[in-house]
C-alpha cells in the first residue's frame, strides 16, 4: 500500500511538472510601447486631435465646447464622452501638443484582467506593479492601467520637463517667501 501511494504521488508530481513546463505563458512580442490610441498620437497638435475626435464614432466629441483651458500656463484639455467601452476620455495639451491621453473604461463592459493580459502579451511584464496600477515605461512614453479601470498614455519627455519646471517654480517661490518673512 505504501508503494502504491508513493507511486501515485510520483505520477501526480510528474504530471504537475509537465503541465507547468508545457502550459503556454503570455509572450511579449517585443513591441515598443505605443504612443497612439486609434488615430490619436501623443505629440499631435490640438486641431488635429479635434479632427480625429470628430471623425471617430467611439468618441462623443461635439467641438470646442468640450475644450477647456487649465489654470496653468500653455495648457488645455479636451474632455469628451465615449461610447461602447470608453465612458470618458481626456486629452491634455501643453503648448498646443498632446501629452496625456486618459481613457476611463466602462467596467460593466470590460474588466481589468482582460486589459492587463492584453498589455502583458503586447509589451511584456510591467515596469511597476502594485494593487492600484500596472505601469509600462520606456524612454518615450508611460502607459498605465489603473483600477478600477483607466488607461493612461503620457509623453515622458514633456511630463518630466513639466515636473522640473514645477519644482523650479516652487524653489523660487520658497526663496521669495523667505525674503518676504525676512523683511519683518
Amino acid at each position: 500500500m505504501k508503494r502504491f501511494l508513493s507511486l501515485v504521488c510520483s505520477v501526480l508530481i510528474s504530471v504537475a511538472l509537465f503541465a507547468q513546463e508545457t502550459s503556454p505563458a503570455p509572450q511579449s512580442s517585443g513591441q515598443a510601447l505605443s504612443d497612439t490610441y486609434r488615430s490619436i498620437t501623443l505629440g499631435m497638435d490640438i486641431e488635429s486631435v479635434k479632427e480625429q475626435l470628430l471623425s471617430d464614432g467611439i468618441f462623443g466629441y461635439r467641438g470646442d465646447r468640450d475644450v477647456s483651458l487649465l489654470p496653468y500656463k500653455n495648457r488645455s484639455l479636451i474632455e469628451t464622452s465615449g461610447s461602447s467601452f470608453i465612458k470618458r476620455a481626456f486629452f491634455q495639451f501643453y503648448e498646443e501638443k498632446l501629452y496625456i491621453m486618459i481613457f476611463m473604461i466602462d467596467v460593466d463592459r470590460m474588466d481589468y484582467y482582460s486589459l492587463y493580459t492584453t498589455f502583458v502579451t503586447k509589451y511584456g511584464e510591467p515596469t511597476s506593479l502594485d494593487p492600484a496600477k500596472a505601469l509600462w515605461k520606456d524612454e518615450r512614453v508611460i502607459v498605465t492601467l489603473e483600477r478600477p479601470l483607466t488607461v493612461k498614455y503620457v509623453d515622458q519627455a514633456v511630463f518630466q520637463s513639466l515636473i522640473a519646471d514645477d519644482s523650479t517654480g516652487k524653489a523660487a517661490s520658497d526663496i521669495l517667501r523667505e525674503e518676504f518673512l525676512g523683511d519683518f
